[in-house]
């Protein structure tokens, strides 16, 4: 057993005709990986899809290459993150620039990877992580959106924040130029923790409260604790995608092999 349970969930929402969101999931390797997409035409289902398959395929290449029996140092995880993300920038903004209709596609990405009893977080652009641990949700990852800069100067409050007409509006994204610098941060995780990886389909519309409130009733069955978190913020009008991935930490991770879980728009 890897000791971790995952389960996900993405829906096109209530207005949007397609979903330019993606996920995939692979607890035996212990990778977590959510991207939103933006574009015209499919571009954005393009670049959120070609981000997940290929920083997954790249962490996983980065775990098999481990000796067996042997964990790898912490700058090497951080690391293989960082590279995953920087390798999936650049093929995506090589594809945007080859086609016509890929022109100006980009994602944002949030990626979780497991390890002993560790959690790496790398993102960029504004799909989240959070923690739910002790009945209490924290936000990890830090936006780079135009809204989070105002809120770190002080020019806005947290209210106006989530009503801004500008807070889609990321300062960092995949495939937008020929390099990118992810926010990499190290966890310890403990048993019995939920990790929330999430879209902004789900946070602009669901506060970080009602978000607690769901996980405090559903914490022991996450396939019900996404289906409600997706459901909810459908019935709140669902003005975007909205994906959401949840990780519940059992015990200490240990890799195992077994099939991937996906969803690709």
């Amino acid at each position: 057993m890897s000791g971790l349970a995952m389960s996900g969930l993405t829906h096109p929402g209530q207005v949007r005709d397609r979903n330019e969101d993606a996920f995939l999931l692979e607890p035996a390797n212990g990778i977590a990986v959510l991207a939103d997409g933006m574009g015209g035409h499919q571009a954005g289902e393009v670049a959120s899809a070609m981000a997940v398959d290929l920083i997954t395929r790249h962490l996983r290449e980065a775990a098999d290459a481990r000796a067996p029996g042997k964990p790898r140092p912490a700058t090497a995880l951080g690391d293989a993150a960082i590279d995953a993300i920087r390798s999936a920038n650049q093929a995506i903004f090589d594809a945007a620039r080859s086609k016509p209709e890929y022109a100006g596609m980009g994602t944002t990405v949030v990626v979780a990877l497991f390890d002993a009893n560790k959690l790496w977080v790398a993102h960029v652009g504004d799909s989240r992580l959070y923690r739910f641990r002790g009945g209490r949700l924290s936000q990890i990852t830090v936006d780079h959106s135009m809204v989070q800069e105002l809120l770190n100067r002080g020019l806005i409050s947290e209210e106006e924040a989530r009503t801004s007409a500008n807070k889609n509006l990321v300062t960092r994204a995949l495939g937008v130029d020929t390099q990118v610098e992810p926010d990499v941060q190290e966890q310890t995780f403990l048993k019995g923790d939920v990790y929330l990886l999430c879209s902004d389909g789900l946070t602009d519309v669901l506060p970080d409260a009602d978000i607690e409130r769901i996980l405090q009733q559903h914490r022991d069955a996450l396939d019900t604790a996404v289906q409600q978190l997706v459901d909810e913020a459908n019935a709140r009008g669902g003005p975007d995608n909205v994906s959401v991935v949840l990780v519940r930490t059992d015990k200490r991770f240990a890799r195992d092999k077994q099939p991937s879980a996906d969803a690709t728009a």
